[in-house]
Order: structure tokens, then C-alpha cells, then sequence
């Protein structure tokens, strides 16, 4: 007995032992700032603090990730259609050139690159390293520093060096080795070690750091200096290196406050109280920080900035500048305080410090600016006011954020590695839910107390530890007297939606009887309000609700039932919430004039004045009705009636869509959609167009792959008003069409069909749209498409060639294309084209095919923005031999697929440019939809 205690006792304190061994770090570097390269011999001691014997060590070599465009990170930047890397010029990149590996014997030691990878390096121990003895590992390397376009952080044009990864680290081995490349993610997971760091810089320079710094050698024949610079417990270091000084610092609270974030000119003084309400706040929600210094940077904070109206320019902001700073620095101070105290493994565990971070963000501001707008001053201005959106708290937002993300269905779960997130959650919408998650585990526990004393027990029983999310579910367990097993399994482990509904209601004398329907699969719980008018008369937490659960209150003269009546659960639907016990509605309708947000308490309809033009109608005044508010519904509409200026006639619009998510991914969503239009398609003549379609749309489990299908079933009536002196053979038809699309593209590669099958009364046809486009790596980049149609059957020879595929511009009998002039064939708008079926530039002979088509389109680079293209091609008709055509040209690529000119040099018809009238073959592509061209500045976030 007493032999197995004594063992118990030699075991803890030899896991104590090695849980709190410690690395040593020690760094001599000299920095050239004219060529940008740092020199460093670097001394590692790595211990082994695991229970099992390692033969190699891993490092990060983060800086080397800049070295190639082929890199982990090189390909996540073209992932994110980020071109100022693929594009850069080699000396703005960064490298790591290791130029010698020892021991402190001076042996050489065998290393290399972990499967190819330029930013993971392994060392071989000279010795087996059992559990609790270290190593020593000296290197010898020189680190080209990446230009700070990248990522913020590397040589700055003014001169300033922003050091971040700057310098070879070890892994941290816990039953294996959490290794992982640079993504542009800021989440090194990276052992807590002592430093000791020499660096020689120019006598103009200062070095900025966290770490304790003296001046320990000044070499005035040389012209350097060399600054020593030493912590302790210190799991990452950057160094700020510059010769404008940027940063201030003051002392607070027993800490030196040191930032160069942008002040908008504020006072000293209000800097200081700002700061010290920040840390003082800090203090009290989590402990005590540990070291001496915090430093925040204007690139940290941009990297991670409050998203919103405040990166509005100054002149646009709407909120106080000292509010404006305040927040800031809260946000980089925060993230600052636990990044520099919580070992959490960032890459897979990193939502309970999102969480941490956005509640306590959330709760400071509840404290101290209770009154804050999300518009800040503009929700006191007349006629701004009116809209919802200015009844909106600041903190708001982090659910706004969220619930934009659930309407896209694009909302991953917040246990989802950060590099399988979408930019959009891995940048804003996952910390925000985490954040809100928290919001509403306090509200259900009814104790505020609860969470605040969860988040601070946490963090005092896990400062500078290694540590994780499961730690801080054992403490909240513990401490709370209501069942928490929901909040971690269902809201952080999946993306469930949350959507409550009163499904009906009984009222009894003394009793009313409520019946709420889950309309999701998780077992959430919610809370139901009796409001008698506007007081709160009863307040019930409900739980474990499969399909819908009954539930008894008093009946208390309640005239109205509201769930979440106190919005605090991040649910996608509010709107089903209400139900009124005096009245037949349970909303009243609201009218608004231009879109707001969406306010679950209103039937809301939106109105908006919208303008379009063709040259039959002139510029077409609309009123636009619809209910589609900032963040999408799952079912919108929208009715445009219309009037156009120079057709006086009354025209118009009306669509209305629905989104059904089946499954996350495979066949995840069918949307249905009915729609209608009236417009002129010539002078004095109107067009009618009715729609039904039911589109399945497809997607792989990974959301951040841009692989996407789709199947689109359409059935199409169009019904034309005819010109009595050109009349038409079929003015009205209907054509049934089956489209399925394919697409997978990035910055570098794009790889997108269609196969497209239509059939109407008198012809049927078959085509094949095929894309590609190729970024090499020296920059030149090759776009090719292939198009190829055939008739299966066709007896439209009445209709002439408008039914026909055409070769440089389509009639588009099934008005999808937005022409300025869709039926002329002179002026300007005639020379207007759309990339479809022939895909061709120059007007040939014969520019219609009534039996097959094939061409090839191809166009390259010359320079920038200026390609060559060429267009090749065979067009069939009935009785008639296949013709061969060809054009080649010039086109200005302003803004891709969007804005393009195309200037044709050679054709069938001989040199173009020498002949007549060459500015009436000069063709333009133009796009006027808001929404086509936020698409090229949005897809990089979803």
C-alpha cells in the first residue's frame, strides 16, 4: 500500500515537473534594412514536456512561407482571389535560407522539410529525448522579409519593419505534433519559452517590443546598435522596428501600455483613461496579466478590426472619436491579453477565446456606452431615425453578422478547424456567434454572475498553460445548477440552426396552454414571455423540445406571447415569435421606404425607386415592393411596377423566389421560383415573359472549395405584341429548359461547363458551354472556351434565324440577356455583345446556325489589363456547306467580364482595321447590375 502511494506521489510530481518545464530561446540577429534581410544565429533548448520519447523536433518556419507562389500560404491567397501576392515581384517575397544545424558540440544535425512543406522543418536529436530532458539546437539562417502588402506584417515602404513569424520556432508535441503551415490566420500555435534576443539594427532605428530592452552595444564606427531584449513565459515575439516614431506608451495600471493605433488626434490625457477603464475592466473579468508591458500594433488591430460602419473614413464615421478609439483598442487588447495568456491551440480550438473575447467586448460596452447605436449619431438623424436600424444597440451587430451567414447557409460549426472556414466566418461570423452563444448562456442561466465567474475561474486556473475548450466546460458544469450539455454539443459542435415558433395557443380561465414547435433538430432551449401591453408579466424557460412540447402558464391577462421576447438567442427566424391574444394579426404591417433590417416585430414591405434603360423604353422609373431586407429570407419577392420615359408605357416586374435547404452539402438547397416581366423588345412593341423554374443546387462538404453545381429545370412563355408591317410567324412560344452548370475556380485556375437542353413546339436543341482559364507562373494567363450546339430537330425556317444559335450575338428568344437594344442591328447599342454561344467579336457573313455550331474562343495577356484574342470556328445551316470563320483582335479588359472592349484586326472579311467605318465593329461589354459587380469584390469572403 504504501509502496503504490509513494509511486502515486514520484508520478505527480514528475508530470508537474514536466508540465512546467520550460524552452529557452536565445536569438543574435542583425538587420540590413537596405537589402531587408535579418542574419540570426539562434539557440533553441527544446524540453520534452510529453510522456513519450522523441527521436525529431518539429519547428515552424512561418517566414518561409512567402518564398513561392506554390506555398500553403501562396495557394490560400489565390483561394481568396488575393493577387497582390501571385503578382508580386520576387524581391517583395520573403525566404528562410538555413545555412548551418548543430548541436552544442558543434555536430551537425540531419534536417529537412516535412512532406515538401517550405514552412515545417524537422531536426533530428543527436540522442533519443525522453520525457522531461531537452536539446539544444543551434541554427544558422538568414530570413529575407516579406514586403507587409501581404499580410500587414514584413518591411513597410516608409522604411518600418512589422516583424511577425520572423523567426524559427519548435512545435508543441501532445501526443503528436501540432504542426501546421502559415494560411494567413494568425494562429501559430507555438510553445511557451524564455528569451533572450541580441539584435543589431542602424543607429536611426528603434526597436519596439514587450519584452524588457536595453542598449547593450553601440558601435558608432559602424553605425548600428545592438539591443538586448528579455521575457520570460512568452509563447510568440514581434518586434516593431522603425525609424518614424509611430508608437506612445504610458504606464497603467501597473502595466506599460504601449500601441501605435490610430488616435484621431485625441488628448493624452483621454488615451489614458480610455486605456485604464480597458485594463482595469480586464483585470476584473479575467485576473491579473502576468508581464510587465502590452503591446498592441495598428497591423494587429487591422488584421482583426471592429467590422462595421467605424472603418467608414473619418469624415463619413459616425461614431465619437473617443468611443471610436476606445473600441479599438478594446478589441486589440483584448485579443492581445488572451493570445499572450491562454496556450489554446488556435487552429482547431481558437472559439472559446472568440468567445471570451466577443462576450467580454459585448459586456464593456453594455457598461460603459449602454446607449450606443450600431449607426452610432446617425440614428438621431431626421428621416434615418425612422428605420429600424437605427433602434439597433451597438452589439447588435455580432448577431446581424451571424444570422447573414445562416441565411446563406454558409454558417459552419464553431468547433470547425479556422482553415476549413469560410473567410467570412474564420475573419467575423464564427467569433460573433461564439460571443452571442455566451449572451445566451447567461440569459438561460438567469445568473449573470454565472458566465462571469465560468470565463474568470478559467483564466486563472489556466494562465500561461497549455490548455482548451473542454477545461472551461468542466468549470461552467460545475458551477452551474442547469444543464449545459446543449450549448456544447449542439451550438458550438454543429451548425444547427435555431428557429422557434408558437405553433397554437389554448386559453383557460386560469391557464394558458402553449404549443411550441423546434422547427430544427437540436435540443436548444428557449424562452417564452407573457407581456401584458407592453409590461413583462411572466418569463419560462423551456427545454428539450423534439417537434413541438406543451407548456402551462398562468394565465395572468396576457396579451401577447413573444419568444426570446429579449433577443438573445442567435436565431435565423424571429419573425414566427409573436402571437397576439387580442387581436386576429399578430403583427401589423410596416411600410418603409429603401431597405432596412428586418425588424421580427412587423409584417414589413419595402419600397424603393429603381431606374433602368434600353433604347425602346428610355430610362424606366420603378417603385420596387418587396420584402427582402439587408440579410436574406428564405422566401422574397419582389413586384416592380414600371413606367418608361420614352415608350409611355406602363411596364414592369414581379418575381417571387423560395430556398429550401435540404443537407449541408451533396444536394444541399432547391430553390423554386416563379417570375414575370413586361419591357419593350422593339419600337412600339412590348414583350411578356412568365417563368417557373426549380433550380437543385450542389456543393461539397468542404464550404471553402469553390466546386459548385447546379440543375435548372425552367419552363419559359413569352408572348410578343406583333408589328403589323413586319409581322412575325410565332410571336408567342414556350420553351422548356434544362440547364446543368459546373464550376471550380480560384485566382489561378477556372474550370466551368453547361450543358443546356431546350425543346419547344417546333425545335429542340442541344449545347455545350466549356471554360477555362489558366494563371501560370510567370503571370501569363491563357482563357479558353469551347461552345458546340446542334438541333435535334428544327422547323422554326418561318421564324428565320430567331431561334438559331448565333455566332456573335444572340437573338436571346428567352430574354435572359440585358441588352440596351436587344433588336438593333445598327448604332451604338447594336455593338454591344454578351460572351454567349459563338462567342465571336467581329459581324461575319454568316453570324447564325440553323442546324450546328462549334468555336473556339482563346484570348491571353499581352500586358495588364491588355489580351489578344482569337475566335475560331465552323457554322452549319440547312442546304448549305459548313463554313469555316475566324476573327482575332484586341481586347481591353477594364474590369473582366464585366467592362471590356474588343477592337477586331483580322477576320474572314480580310483586315478590318483598314476598312470603312471601323469604329461600327468596335464591340463593348458592359454590366449594369449593383449586385454582378459586388460579386467581384464580395468572393473572396464567402
Amino acid at each position: 500500500m504504501k509502496t503504490t502511494l509513494i509511486y502515486h506521489i514520484i508520478i505527480s510530481l514528475f508530470t508537474v515537473f514536466v508540465a512546467s518545464a520550460q524552452n529557452n530561446i536565445r536569438i543574435d540577429a542583425s538587420l540590413d534594412v537596405e537589402r531587408k534581410i535579418l542574419s540570426l544565429e539562434q539557440e533553441i533548448t527544446y524540453t520534452n514536456s510529453s510522456n513519450d520519447t522523441l527521436n525529431e523536433v518539429f519547428f515552424h518556419d512561418w517566414a518561409n512561407s512567402f518564398s513561392s507562389k506554390t506555398t500553403p500560404l501562396g495557394k490560400r491567397f489565390s483561394e481568396d482571389f488575393l493577387k497582390r501576392f501571385y503578382f508580386a515581384k520576387d524581391y517583395e517575397r520573403g525566404s528562410t535560407i538555413i545555412q548551418n544545424v548543430t548541436d552544442k558540440t558543434a555536430k551537425s544535425l540531419k534536417w529537412g522539410r516535412h512532406k515538401g512543406l517550405p514552412d515545417i522543418m524537422w531536426i533530428e536529436s543527436s540522442k533519443p529525448l525522453y520525457p522531461g530532458e531537452s536539446q539544444t539546437f543551434i541554427l544558422k539562417y538568414k530570413i529575407k522579409v516579406a514586403s507587409s502588402k501581404f499580410t500587414r506584417y514584413g518591411y513597410h515602404p516608409n522604411g518600418n519593419f512589422d516583424l511577425k513569424y520572423w523567426y524559427i520556432i519548435p512545435a508543441i508535441y501532445d501526443t503528436k505534433w501540432n504542426i501546421y503551415s502559415h494560411k494567413n490566420l494568425d494562429d501559430l500555435y507555438a510553445p511557451i519559452s524564455n528569451y533572450q534576443i541580441n539584435i543589431t539594427v542602424p543607429h536611426g532605428y528603434h526597436v519596439v517590443s514587450e519584452l524588457n530592452k536595453k542598449t547593450i552595444l553601440s558601435a558608432e564606427e559602424e553605425k548600428t546598435k545592438t539591443i538586448q531584449l528579455k521575457g520570460n513565459n512568452r509563447n510568440e515575439v514581434n518586434l516593431y522596428i522603425e525609424r518614424t516614431g509611430r508608437f506612445y506608451s504610458f504606464p497603467t495600471n501597473g502595466v506599460e501600455f504601449i500601441s501605435n493605433i490610430e488616435d484621431n488626434d485625441l488628448m493624452p490625457e483621454m488615451k489614458i483613461v480610455a486605456t485604464e477603464r480597458i485594463l482595469s475592466f480586464l483585470h476584473k473579468k479575467l485576473g491579473q496579466y502576468p508581464f510587465d508591458k502590452i503591446l498592441v500594433s495598428e497591423s494587429d488591430y487591422k488584421n482583426n478590426p471592429v467590422y462595421g460602419l467605424n472603418q467608414l473614413p473619418d469624415i463619413l464615421r459616425p461614431f465619437p472619436d473617443g468611443f471610436q478609439y476606445e473600441i479599438k483598442q478594446l478589441k486589440a487588447i483584448t485579443e492581445k491579453y488572451l493570445e499572450n495568456t491562454l496556450i489554446i491551440n488556435p487552429r482547431n480550438d481558437s472559439w472559446i477565446r472568440d468567445a471570451i473575447h466577443i462576450y467580454l467586448m459585448m459586456s464593456y460596452t453594455e457598461q460603459f456606452y449602454p446607449e450606443m447605436k450600431i449607426i452610432g449619431k446617425l440614428s438621431k438623424v431626421i428621416g434615418i431615425r425612422w428605420f429600424h436600424a437605427a433602434d439597433l444597440d451597438f452589439n447588435d451587430q455580432y448577431f446581424l453578422a451571424y444570422k447573414n451567414m445562416a441565411r446563406l447557409f454558409l454558417d459552419q460549426p464553431l468547433s470547425t478547424p479556422r482553415d476549413k472556414l469560410v473567410k467570412f466566418n474564420q475573419n467575423i461570423a464564427n467569433a460573433y456567434k461564439a460571443g452571442v452563444g455566451f449572451k445566451y448562456l447567461e440569459d438561460y442561466l438567469g445568473d449573470d454572475n454565472i458566465v462571469d465567474t465560468s470565463i474568470k475561474k478559467y483564466y486563472t486556473q489556466n494562465v500561461l498553460q497549455y490548455t482548451s475548450s473542454e477545461k472551461y466546460k468542466e468549470i461552467l458544469t460545475s458551477i452551474s445548477d442547469k444543464d449545459v450539455e446543449w450549448f456544447f454539443e449542439d451550438f458550438v459542435k454543429t451548425n444547427e440552426k435555431i428557429d422557434f415558433k408558437i405553433k397554437s395557443v389554448k386559453k383557460r380561465k386560469d391557464s394558458i396552454e402553449v404549443t411550441i414547435k423546434n422547427k430544427r433538430n437540436n435540443s436548444m432551449p428557449v424562452s417564452l414571455v407573457g407581456l401584458r401591453k407592453k409590461d413583462v408579466v411572466s418569463k419560462t424557460w423551456v427545454t428539450n423540445i423534439t417537434g413541438t412540447k406543451k407548456v402551462k402558464i398562468a394565465n395572468e391577462d396576457i396579451t401577447k406571447l413573444v419568444l426570446d421576447y429579449d433577443q438573445n438567442i442567435p436565431e435565423v427566424n424571429r419573425r414566427n415569435n409573436y402571437r397576439n391574444l387580442k387581436w386576429i394579426f399578430n403583427k401589423p404591417i410596416q411600410f418603409r421606404v429603401l431597405e432596412d433590417v428586418e425588424d421580427p416585430r412587423y409584417n414589413q414591405l419595402f419600397v424603393i425607386p429603381e431606374f433602368e434603360f434600353n433604347v425602346y423604353d428610355g430610362f424606366v422609373i420603378a417603385g420596387k415592393f418587396y420584402n427582402k431586407s439587408i440579410i436574406r429570407r428564405d422566401f422574397e419577392y419582389n413586384i416592380s411596377p414600371a413606367y418608361g420615359l420614352k415608350s409611355n408605357k406602363l411596364l414592369g416586374s414581379a418575381a417571387f423566389f423560395l430556398r429550401d435547404q435540404i443537407a449541408e452539402h451533396g444536394l444541399y438547397q432547391i430553390r423554386y421560383g416563379i417570375n414575370a416581366n413586361m419591357f419593350s423588345y422593339a419600337p412600339d412593341l412590348l414583350f411578356r415573359r412568365f417563368s417557373t423554374s426549380a433550380s437543385f443546387l450542389f456543393r461539397p462538404e468542404n464550404l471553402r472549395s469553390n466546386v459548385k453545381q447546379r440543375l435548372t429545370l425552367r419552363n419559359v412563355n413569352v408572348f410578343r405584341e406583333r408589328n403589323e408591317e413586319n409581322p412575325v410567324a410565332t410571336p408567342d412560344y414556350n420553351v422548356f429548359n434544362a440547364r446543368y452548370r459546373y464550376s471550380d475556380f480560384n485566382l489561378i485556375n477556372f474550370l466551368g461547363y453547361s450543358v443546356d437542353y431546350q425543346i419547344s413546339k417546333n425545335f429542340s436543341k442541344l449545347s455545350t458551354t466549356i471554360n477555362y482559364r489558366k494563371l501560370f507562373l510567370n503571370n501569363r494567363q491563357l482563357n479558353l472556351r469551347l461552345f458546340a450546339g446542334a438541333f435535334i430537330f428544327n422547323d422554326t425556317e418561318k421564324d428565320g434565324d430567331f431561334f438559331s444559335f448565333a455566332l456573335d450575338r444572340p437573338t436571346d428568344y428567352l430574354f435572359d440577356f440585358n441588352y440596351l437594344g436587344r433588336s438593333e442591328d445598327t448604332g451604338l447599342v447594336s455593338q454591344q455583345i454578351i460572351i454567349a454561344e459563338g462567342g465571336f467579336k467581329s459581324q461575319l457573313e454568316f453570324p447564325f446556325a440553323n442546324q450546328w455550331i462549334t468555336t473556339l474562343n482563346a484570348n491571353t495577356n499581352i500586358w495588364n489589363w491588355i489580351y489578344a484574342y482569337g475566335d475560331v470556328g465552323i457554322v452549319k445551316n440547312k442546304g448549305v456547306s459548313a463554313k469555316y470563320v475566324f476573327d482575332a483582335g484586341i481586347r481591353l479588359s477594364l474590369v473582366a467580364d464585366y467592362f471590356e472592349v474588343f477592337f477586331p484586326v483580322v477576320s474572314n472579311k480580310g483586315w478590318e482595321i483598314a476598312q470603312p467605318n471601323y469604329d461600327q465593329q468596335i464591340r463593348f461589354i458592359i454590366t449594369l447590375s449593383p449586385e454582378t459587380l459586388i460579386g467581384l469584390f464580395t468572393r473572396e469572403w464567402y
